[in-house]
């Protein structure tokens, strides 16, 4: 196992996880993330947008299968924003805290990040170690559903360590869970430009 150090490291590439990529990535350019390094684990198979068919998303072309969005969505990265790295193939199993913030720890390989977005949906069990003590019944799903969320405030669950989408106790609704990764991509941003609240905005020449 190797190790690879990371700023920020999001792991999982849904809806959520590939919003907050896509706007991390847009402000890699910027002056305020010089030698920012950020990546991705892609975590894509227990993604629910696998099954699901796009009708009521503004901006998105009604019949869009899921399943195509999660495979254009990662290519759109690539295309746009090769510094932010892609990893494939791989399950994160256990996060570790550590002195310089968190290690993170898949099927494969160990990698070490300041901060980490963890935003790989709601399903229970929930199966990533070492995060149990903030696992609480979701809020917003029918109780039926056996659905969990992180515990958080703003997104933020504790210094360094985010949560998006329907593990940050968001309704299932692509709109949703695409805004609330791209909010905490926001978020770091802000942090990483001493915490003068930052976006990133392409336009027309």
């Amino acid at each position: 196992m190797s190790k690879v150090n990371f700023d920020v490291l999001i792991i999982g590439g849904g809806a959520a996880g590939l919003s907050c990529a896509l706007v991390i990535g847009s402000g890699l350019e910027k002056p305020y993330a010089e030698n920012k390094r950020a990546g991705i684990i892609l975590h894509q198979k227990s993604s629910h947008l696998q099954s699901a068919l796009l009708r009521n998303v503004f901006g998105i072309a009604p019949e869009t299968k899921g399943m195509d969005l999660l495979r254009e969505g990662a290519n759109q990265l690539s295309d746009l924003y090769p510094k932010l790295e892609q990893i494939s193939g791989e399950k994160v199993k256990e996060i570790k805290e550590v002195d310089s913030g968190f290690e993170v720890i898949s099927n494969k390989n160990s990698y070490s990040a300041r901060s980490i977005v963890v935003t790989v949906g709601y399903a229970s069990p929930f199966r990533i170690a070492g995060l149990e003590e903030y696992v609480i019944p979701h809020k917003k799903a029918k109780a039926s559903k056996n659905r969990v969320q992180l515990k958080n405030e703003d997104h933020l669950v504790k210094p360094g360590l985010y949560v998006t989408g329907t593990l940050a106790g968001w309704r299932s609704q692509y709109a949703i869970a695409s805004g609330s990764g791209a909010a905490v991509a926001t978020d770091i941003l802000t942090e990483w430009n001493n915490g003068e609240h930052t976006k990133v905005h392409d336009k027309l020449n």
